[in-house]
């Protein structure tokens, strides 16, 4: 049973069971992840007293300019869960292919791969906006005992065995889900120490806050439009409030909490969307499903696309139920 001000550690000790198959290994791998973004946290908290806001100078797979905290995170993430012999294999934003975790020929027995944005929104750093980290958890489909293949990671949504975020905020939550429900854990600064803060989180059914990127309007399908009128219109308890920070993790954080609904169409700039489904959609769609939410690409579910690439990118819609749904009836209109 959950109980608020329970540490982190003590949490997944007690819920162990509800993990389909508890060995221990979730715990270890969630321990790896909970010390990486303490790591994270701290040089995030420190990025403008020393050299490492602005850009690292190099362009990543996705084409983007990446940022010298981007790297950072990176090499702490794929370090921490190197280290301590969890996983087979690790998928990156950062990096063109997966890693397969070598060293120990033991390491082929670890039965899990992990997929993870570290810092999404980073671009925000230099403004001291929020960022954070996106992870999503497989178990691995290729034999134990031989080195990770691609097809671990070109797995459906709906296989997840867990996933979470961490946002780097006003103060820094760890939040997951092993479908069992949502929890939020936040970090002490003198203690070092994750304390439940958020138990069984879930979103309202309805909410007022849309978020999307509205300078790229005249870029969107006409159904996204006609829905963000809709939102606008002076009608019943609309119009809603228009909330975008362009950080992931914390827009869906807010609307998890106030009720809304995220929106990264694709548009004629992104004619299959901007977000990936690997890394960024899938575990944000079973955090948000896991919290009485919907997640679609505008016509399917998200957790039931079947994964083509390693930076396969997707429409993304995410939030409140009944938002998702509406926005989309209004897609469905101009469905060809």
């Amino acid at each position: 049973m959950a109980r608020k001000n329970q540490t982190l550690g003590e949490f997944i000790i007690e819920n162990q069971s509800e993990f389909q198959y508890s060995s221990g290994e979730l715990s270890r791998l969630i321990n790896s992840i909970r010390l990486a973004a303490k790591m994270v946290n701290h040089e995030v908290n420190k990025a403008g007293l020393v050299d490492i806001t602005g850009s690292a100078g190099e362009i990543n797979t996705q084409g983007e300019d990446q940022q010298k905290l981007d790297v950072l995170a990176n090499d702490t993430f794929i370090r921490s869960l190197t280290n301590r012999e969890i996983v087979c294999g690790i998928a990156s934003e950062e990096n063109d292919d997966f890693i397969t975790i070598e060293g120990h020929k033991e390491n082929h027995s670890n039965k899990y791969v992990v997929l993870i944005d570290p810092l999404d929104g980073s671009s925000n750093i230099d403004v001291n906006v929020s960022v954070g980290t996106i992870f999503s958890i497989y178990r691995r489909i290729t034999p134990v005992g031989t080195p990770v293949q691609l097809e671990d990671f070109l797995q459906p949504g709906n296989l997840q065995v867990a996933a979470g975020y961490i946002i780097y905020g006003t103060s820094t939550m760890l939040v997951y889900t092993t479908g069992h429900g949502v929890n939020g854990f936040t970090l002490n600064p003198a203690l070092g120490t994750y304390y439940l803060s958020h138990p069984n989180m879930s979103f309202p059914e309805d909410g007022n806050i849309y978020s999307v990127n509205e300078g790229n309007y005249v870029h969107f399908p006409q159904g996204v439009k006609d829905y963000i009128k809709y939102c606008q219109q002076e009608e019943g308890d609309r119009p809603y409030t228009s909330r975008y920070i362009g950080s992931l993790v914390s827009d869906i954080h807010r609307n998890m909490i106030k009720g809304g609904i995220y929106m990264y169409p694709k548009s004629s700039k992104a004619a299959t969307g901007k977000l990936r489904l690997l890394y960024e959609c899938n575990p944000m769609a079973f955090i948000v499903e896991q919290a009485g939410g919907k997640a679609s690409d505008g016509h399917t579910r998200i957790m039931d696309l079947k994964p083509s690439e390693l930076h396969q990118r997707v429409p993304f819609f995410c939030g409140s139920k009944n938002m998702v749904t509406k926005v989309e009836e209004f897609i469905q209109k101009y469905r060809m």
